[in-house]
């Protein structure tokens, strides 16, 4: 790279520690990254679902994966961890999450430009399933696989339909143009409301 001064119009670029200037536009048109974790005993073929409250920010009353959002240099692995903690009360290790689907979404509540989950399956934890947010949540339960609500999040619940159907789709569930869900393997398309 040749080194021209400034005098001759070339721009210069500068190191900085002050972020903020640069980093405001980018943090307002960041996509929000987010955890869900598919906690899957397969010995009894159950998983554990929340089913959200009606103070929820959205989909009151419908039933969901443990998910939330991941802090501002979190490892995704880390957010998934945390979240599945702070909602149930299970305790996962990082390098038991094994990635079972990716879903995009165009737009969400808190996620005006955009949301990417990453939905990890988790085969080994410890703890019982409880509802340790409450003011979150209606209830936190062990369900059969074979039993899922209807009444789910569609976003998570085409990813968990993927995953127990070992990779197919449940046909019923409507898709939206604006989010797209992903298994670990190819490239579909679904949305998360809100």
């Amino acid at each position: 790279m040749p080194n021209n001064p400034p005098a001759e119009g070339n721009p210069v670029a500068h190191h900085t520690d002050d972020r903020s200037r640069a980093l405001k536009p980018a943090l307002e048109s960041m996509t929000l990254l987010v955890a869900a974790v598919i906690v899957h005993d397969m010995a009894t073929n159950r998983g554990v679902l929340l089913q959200r409250s009606e103070n929820a920010k959205f989909a009151q009353g419908m039933w969901d994966l443990p998910v939330g959002k991941s802090g501002p240099g979190e490892p995704i692995t880390e957010t998934a961890v945390r979240e599945l903690y702070e909602e149930t009360g299970l305790m996962v290790k990082p390098e038991s999450l094994k990635v079972a689907h990716i879903i995009h979404g165009a737009w969400g509540v808190e996620a005006p430009n955009g949301f990417l989950t990453v939905v990890f399956a988790a085969h080994d934890w410890t703890g019982e399933p409880e509802n340790r947010e409450p003011h979150k949540h209606a209830q936190v339960q062990w369900v059969d696989t074979d039993a899922i609500p209807d009444e789910f999040v569609e976003t998570t619940a085409g990813a968990l339909h993927h995953y127990v159907g070992g990779g197919q789709q449940r046909k019923s569930s409507p898709r939206s143009p604006r989010s797209q869900t992903m298994p670990c393997t190819a490239f579909s398309t679904a949305a998360r409301p809100g």
